[in-house]
């Protein structure tokens, strides 16, 4: 049964006014970011889902974090201190670590957060846990890339992933080795940005394009008077704003609501060969070319039989013996494909519509793409993800 492969092809063809976007959408404002925060805790309580007394950090910063308490610990805490001991047996009384796992946390933390205020955390095993659901986090430290203390995170997981096991079989749905915690961090410090220091604010285009930038820049200083705005290059765009840090809120509120009509991205085709997924931008154009793809298809087939010889028969003076017989066949079948013409020119829609006609696979489509641009047919970026 012979099985057609269809491409849709959805335009959606708008005027230039309604393509127009928000400045805010198109650009961020430079030294305004997001920060990284990184730390290491344990999570207790977990039910015997923990890394168990075979990993040594885990012991050892259970000995440290009860140590602090005020909490001594004289014997072996692991299967580690007693190695480290010079101890062969490991009859000893030792904490079970069944319910304890070492974790790493790692956290966002947006622009401008104050001290006193929350945000989510997330959290993943680092050792031999199986699951970290029930698990309550205990007070981390979460630092920054320049080893400072920003936040401190604690609190219970919110755990997806389920693992079951009985009777030999385990089912696992979802990674329950990670988990968040909702407001699980508390922000101590402040992350200063440059926000307020220098005379220009920078805007960078998310996509570097001196038809964007152009126009962004044009677009200020038709509201705010020329020479507000200056495009540096196709990413950034310096604006002159107000010293007062009052003002230039309010001075930035109003840029970024400004509406502009962004530069058509330039012609680009992606193609994802593992999935067979093609993406081909509007502004795609080929050149005159000839195009057949033919499909050749190689099928092996396998008989296994068994040889045997008639009674009373020599082999080499020897009685026959029975024995296996495989035997193999090949065939090679091409399919017969008509030939298409782009004509110069076409644009997306004809070369959908030629794929189509020929009921050509998504693999015999990234084919076809890849010998029109290494034919020179092709008027766009090939992208092969």
């Amino acid at each position: 049964m012979k099985k057609n492969f269809y491409f849709t092809l959805i335009l959606f063809l708008c005027s230039q006014s309604v393509l127009s976007d928000r400045i805010k959408d198109l650009t961020s404002v430079a030294g305004v970011r997001s920060n990284q925060l990184l730390g290491y805790g344990l999570v207790v309580g977990l039910a015997g889902t923990g890394d168990r007394d075979k990993i040594s950090f885990t012991a050892q910063s259970l000995k440290s974090v009860l140590e602090r308490l005020g909490v001594g610990v004289d014997g072996p805490i692991s299967n580690y201190d007693l190695y480290e001991r010079g101890v062969a047996s490991l009859a000893y009384d030792k904490t079970k670590l069944d319910n304890v796992a070492s974790v790493v946390v790692t956290a966002n933390v947006p622009p401008f957060t104050k001290p006193g205020q929350t945000i989510d955390v997330s959290v993943a095993a680092i050792g031999l846990a199986s699951s970290l659901r029930g698990g309550n986090l205990i007070l981390t430290e979460l630092r920054g890339a320049d080893g400072k203390i920003y936040a401190l995170a604690q609190g219970g997981l919110t755990v997806s992933g389920v693992e079951v096991s009985a009777a030999g079989s385990e089912i696992t749905v979802g990674v329950p080795t990670a988990g968040r915690i909702p407001g699980g961090a508390i922000i101590e410090r402040e992350i200063p940005t440059p926000f307020a220091e220098s005379q220009y604010i920078l805007l960078n285009n998310h996509h570097s394009d001196f038809t964007t930038a152009t126009a962004i820049a044009d677009a200020i200083n038709s509201s705010f008077g020329g020479g507000t705005a200056n495009a540096l290059d196709g990413t950034s765009i310096a604006v002159m704003a107000p010293k007062e840090l009052n003002g230039r809120v309010s001075f930035l509120s109003m840029i970024e609501n400004l509406e502009v009509t962004p530069g058509e991205p330039k012609a680009k085709v992606v193609v994802n060969s593992r999935t067979g997924t093609v993406v081909i931008s509007r502004a795609v154009k080929v050149t005159a070319a000839a195009v057949t793809h033919g499909q050749i298809t190689v099928s092996v087939s396998a008989t296994n039989e068994v040889s045997q010889p008639q009674a009373g028969t020599l082999v080499g003076g020897e009685a026959g013996e029975t024995a296996p017989v495989t035997n193999a066949e090949l065939a090679i079948q091409e399919e017969a494909r008509p030939m298409f013409v782009f004509q110069p020119g076409v644009n997306l829609r004809d070369i959908v519509d030629a794929v189509n006609e020929v009921g050509a696979t998504p693999s015999s489509l990234i084919a076809i793409l890849d010998a029109l641009k290494s034919s020179g047919s092709l008027r766009a970026e090939l992208v092969v993800l």
